[in-house]
């Protein structure tokens, strides 16, 4: 059964016409956890789109969070990222 955050997560994330989204539902790793209580959820994101061209790290990651501002901290508990632009290569 595919979580429906990680489906609302794709969704959002669709917006930066990524080459590369992959995205990890982490939440079973944090069962129990306090940020896990009422179901919210966890992930791990890599992201490899050309909106990201000439952007330091903290501008490629301030354009994900904006997508999803407001799913955080609910139904999003915590996202972790990895961002690049298709030029940088395998990093």
């Amino acid at each position: 059964m595919t979580n429906p955050h990680l489906t609302l997560l794709r969704e959002r994330l669709g917006a930066l016409n990524a080459l590369e989204l992959d995205i990890q539902d982490d939440s079973h790793l944090h069962a129990g956890h306090a940020g896990n209580k009422g179901g919210a959820s966890h992930f791990t994101a890599t992201i490899v789109a050309e909106c990201f061209a000439n952007k330091p790290m903290i501008a490629q990651h301030r354009l994900v969070y904006d997508l999803v501002r407001d799913l955080i901290p609910h139904p999003i508990h915590a996202l972790a990222l990895s961002t690049r632009a298709p030029s940088k290569g395998n990093t």
